[in-house]
């Protein structure tokens, strides 16, 4: 018979639910949490600038343009979920009002007039190389915590933002 490997003991809070115990310290998991959320609230302005540059492009790029952001906020509205649920995995809240994003993104708010077609790629792909950034800089934590699951979802976001911002930068090019 095989023997099983002792677990850790449980402590509980105060209503009864056992404490974490993924083998993450709750020190990383709290680092990894807030970096996360930083994430979130970076892919979350980026979606609504997206968003709203798909409602209000105008000119002769509109049919292209309009389309191809409408699959872009589509990924990245897809995208909160999985961050959000990291978050609360490791054992904190997700952040999920306007003023928590806006305290927490790298990434500047949608412009409040509609800049031109062209502009409104530049700073898609400025927004994309921000939330790339962002993804990156976690990901001395995230090794040192033995966090794979995490490691997995930065990977596949920057996988997403690099190559976004590789194909709208390429618009841009005469």
């Amino acid at each position: 018979m095989a023997k099983k490997s002792p677990s850790p003991a449980k402590a509980t809070s105060a209503k009864g639910a056992p404490s974490i115990q993924i083998g993450i310290s709750d020190k990383d998991r709290a680092a990894i949490a807030q970096g996360l959320s930083k994430l979130l609230a970076d892919t979350y302005t980026l979606y609504l600038t997206t968003h709203n540059f798909h409602w209000n492009v105008t000119g002769p790029m509109f049919n292209s343009l309009h389309a191809m952001f409408m699959a872009q906020y589509t990924e990245l509205w897809n995208a909160v979920d999985p961050v959000a649920e990291r978050i609360r995995s490791l054992g904190h809240k997700a952040p999920g009002s306007y003023a928590q994003f806006a305290a927490l993104s790298s990434l500047p708010d949608a412009p409040t007039t509609p800049p031109k077609a062209l502009d409104m790629v530049r700073i898609l792909v400025d927004g994309h190389e921000g939330v790339a950034r962002t993804a990156r800089a976690l990901f001395d934590l995230v090794d040192k915590a033995n966090d794979e699951p995490t490691a997995d979802l930065l990977t596949q976001r920057l996988t997403v933002h690099e190559q976004t911002a590789w194909m709208l930068r390429s618009l841009l090019e005469e």
